[in-house]
């Protein structure tokens, strides 16, 4: 005769069946094994821990480990994730960022408290810091020459369609200016070094630059993120009046297609190999000394294979200089890019990045981009 536990586990398992259960109600992630028997949905275990930072609503426990109460597995029975869905996320902006397993920790933490604990898709209210089309506030950004963070003031403006900061908090004429329409956000945390650390990137004379920021606290910065998406998001239904939001929404912002070290030479490729940290981003690989450089020491246009670009696992034969052991030639219309990775690891990773650039068609905008580079001296 079957216990109350294992009628319970049973039942659970049961549950896990239903639609919407069988994946986590906050990054999607498959097969969650936690659920919340306050809120009554279902999670992983990563999703799990950051509910206990709003243990005041949310508690939790293992499906497979912790006993369960009939009454407590009736509850998250009759809510499930479809029905939590239903009520907290109401009314998510198109624009919002929405997390998943792979994003980092404070864009998932900051999404589970938007709906659970501030309710923000439930009233649109509260949707004001990020939904207004004007935001205003300090920062702390990374000094381009030393290295400090000092507090500086941002303003967003979408009826301006910048960004802009201000070395002094009174200052008239702002320091930097950032048009929306190719500005870039994108959390990095590990890279900056800070947990709440967002690299903003924008075209400055058609070169890229970086400005490091973050904010103790993570909502603001949350904020702020969600804030450049909106004006972006605005800014592009303008711009491509017909399009739809599964075109744009991937536009608003991106994180970048690989990072890492590499080792390059010269275009003489007599010169000796130097390290340098590399990023690729659309079609833009740049080469920097140090990951937070606020500018690239080069960067390097990637087209596609119908325009006589390609990538090759080895260097030329007889190449000068001292080397990582695991080369990469990347072949332009022009001439050859070498570069050397110090893994064969990093190596597969590298090729595999350049090669889904390089199978991707290029798009109109970014023949101009082509034509650019090549007028470059």
């Amino acid at each position: 005769m079957a216990s109350d536990q294992e009628r319970i586990r049973e039942r659970i398992k049961e549950l896990l069946k239903k639609p919407g259960n069988g994946n986590c109600a906050d990054c999607g992630v498959a097969d969650p094994e936690w659920a919340s028997y306050t809120l009554g949905v279902f999670m992983c275990h990563s999703c799990s821990g950051l509910h206990r930072n709003i243990a005041q609503i949310s508690k939790v426990k293992s499906l497979l480990l912790d006993p369960w109460s009939s009454s407590e597995v009736e509850f998250i029975g009759s809510v499930g994730n479809i029905a939590a869905k239903a009520k907290y996320e109401q009314i998510v902006p198109a624009f919002y960022y929405r997390p998943t397993s792979k994003d980092c920790i404070l864009l998932r933490d900051q999404w589970i408290r938007a709906k659970y604990e501030r309710k923000e898709f439930m009233f649109v209210e509260r949707q004001e810091p990020y939904s207004a089309g004007y935001r205003e506030g300090c920062l702390l950004k990374r000094g381009r020459d030393n290295g400090q963070y000092l507090s500086r003031k941002f303003i967003l403006t979408e009826r301006e369609g910048v960004l802009k900061y201000f070395n002094k908090h009174d200052a008239r004429e702002p320091k930097a200016i950032m048009k929306i329409s190719n500005v870039n956000a994108t959390f990095q945390p590990a890279k900056i070094g800070v947990p709440h650390g967002l690299q903003i990137t924008y075209l400055k004379d058609n070169s890229t630059r970086n400005i490091f920021v973050y904010h103790e606290d993570g909502k603001e910065m949350v904020d702020w993120f969600n804030a450049i998406r909106a004006a972006r998001y605005h800014y592009l239904q303008v711009a491509f009046p017909g399009a739809s939001n599964s075109e744009l929404l991937p536009k608003l912002t991106r994180n970048y297609i690989k990072e890492g070290y590499m080792e390059k030479t010269g275009p003489k490729h007599t010169e000796g190999f130097k390290k340098r940290w590399f990023t690729m981003d659309e079609r833009r690989l740049m080469y920097f000394k140090d990951p937070l450089d606020a500018y690239a020491r080069g960067e390097v246009f990637i087209g596609s294979k119908e325009n006589s670009y390609s990538v090759l696992p080895y260097l030329p034969p007889n190449v000068q200089g001292t080397h990582w052991p695991f080369g990469i030639t990347i072949v332009t219309p022009d001439r050859k890019f070498l570069f050397a990775c110090e893994t064969e690891e990093d190596q597969k990773s590298w090729m595999a990045a350049f090669q889904i650039v390089i199978n991707r068609p290029m798009l109109p905008r970014e023949y101009a981009v082509e034509a650019y580079f090549k007028r470059k001296p």
